[in-house]
């Protein structure tokens, strides 16, 4: 949708050709498209810092009409984060609720391998989110950013300590040291398998040897 658009309703002169119409985006279609590119942009090897002109010369809009749906480019970036929340931790439900009722340690150990499993499928499959989720794509942004996505970690974290707690004493409510240092090694496992993938150029998969890494780890 270009940024001003034409209202007039003549009708063109005989033999004319009628202008092609372009159809309104619905509500909140524009938004998700503006995320949509910017996640597509992100997923170019070596990318540069992203502008918001880059932006909406992709889009073929100008600058303005990015800024009817977002206020900043921080904006931006945090529609991405939300969707990486968002998805992410509902996996990660989904993943306790098929293994509830099961508190042993190695039931545990098996919950935690799907999470972290979970969290290499989703980088492979969203590169551009990637660079998101390591701050390759935030270092000369808002610092905000960076802070939400060092809390979506230490929630990662949790989430690892939550699984592996089943080793812990009986009626105890605090994850055992064991469980609170393999959910540290398993996320800064995972922390650095991503930032390899993108600092690769998305060449080196995060899922590489990943069975045989996760038996040594656990």
């Amino acid at each position: 949708m270009s940024d001003v658009e034409n209202t007039s309703s003549s009708l063109p002169a005989d033999g004319e050709a009628a202008a092609p119409v372009r159809k309104r985006p619905k509500p909140g279609e524009r938004r998700v498209q503006i995320l949509q590119a910017l996640a597509t942009m992100l997923e170019q090897p070596g990318a540069e810092r992203i502008t918001t002109a880059a932006l909406a010369a992709k889009l073929d809009v100008s600058e303005a009409a990015l800024y009817r749906h977002f206020a900043s480019k921080a904006q931006m970036f945090e529609g991405l984060i939300e969707f990486i929340e968002q998805t992410v931790f509902s996996l990660v439900n989904q993943i306790a609720e098929r293994e509830a009722g099961a508190a042993d340690a190695e039931a545990g150990a098996r919950q935690a391998s799907k999470i972290v499993a979970m969290l290499m499928q989703f980088a492979e499959k969203n590169p551009g989110m990637t660079r998101v989720m390591v701050g390759d794509a935030l270092v000369f942004e808002n610092e905000r950013l960076q802070q939400r996505m060092n809390q979506f970690f230490d929630k990662i974290e949790s989430a690892l300590k939550q699984c592996l707690r089943g080793g812990s004493p009986a009626g105890s409510a605090t994850p055992s040291v064991d469980a609170q240092v393999g959910a540290s090694v398993l996320t800064a496992f995972v922390v650095g398998r991503l930032q390899r993938f993108a600092r690769s150029g998305f060449r080196r998969l995060p899922s590489e040897h990943l069975e045989a890494s996760l038996a040594q780890m656990l």
